[in-house]
């Protein structure tokens, strides 16, 4: 009898658990809480493809970037290319202008001539190419320079 009257609370205790979750559930509670945490995952997707867009656009950034520096060292490569031949030729004028000369005065002429010359080609040279180096390291970075501005903007508010 004891038992009976045990197992008889237990199955009370039970139904009404039961009958308390089914209200619970069919009240505004529960309807409450469905409803924030639909908006909540809407709201953490929207988040998770707005990081997914800006990855790819700092992706695509420093593909462009990379492609303005490849650009831009190949151009650099071919000014030093041109450079340098026009010094050689420059050179090689100046050995068989040698092969001519008449007297030793003529030679130390020609000689300082064409070292003065060297110096001064380099100097512009080197002053020309580093003017253009840094105008491409500014050019090639401009799109990465750009994706951390947009990086600070939009996130940097957000936080």
């Amino acid at each position: 009898m004891a038992m009976r009257r045990i197992g008889s609370n237990a199955a009370e205790m039970v139904e009404e658990t039961t009958q308390a979750v089914k209200d619970a559930m069919s009240g505004a509670g529960f309807e409450k809480t469905q409803a924030e945490v639909k908006a909540n995952m809407e709201k953490a997707m929207r988040t998770a493809e707005e990081f997914l867009s800006f990855g790819q656009g700092n992706v695509e950034a420093v593909m462009r970037s990379g492609r303005i520096w490849a650009e831009g060292v190949q151009d650099l490569g071919k000014s030093f290319a041109a450079s340098a031949q026009a010094q050689f030729d420059q050179t090689m004028s100046t050995f068989k202008a040698l092969a001519g000369v008449k007297s030793l005065k003529e030679a130390i002429d020609l000689q300082a001539n064409l070292a003065r010359s060297s110096m001064e080609t380099a100097m512009n040279e080197t002053s020309r190419l580093t003017d253009a180096s840094l105008k491409l390291a500014e050019q090639a970075f401009a799109p990465i320079t750009q994706r951390v501005t947009q990086a600070v903007e939009k996130f940097g508010r957000a936080a």
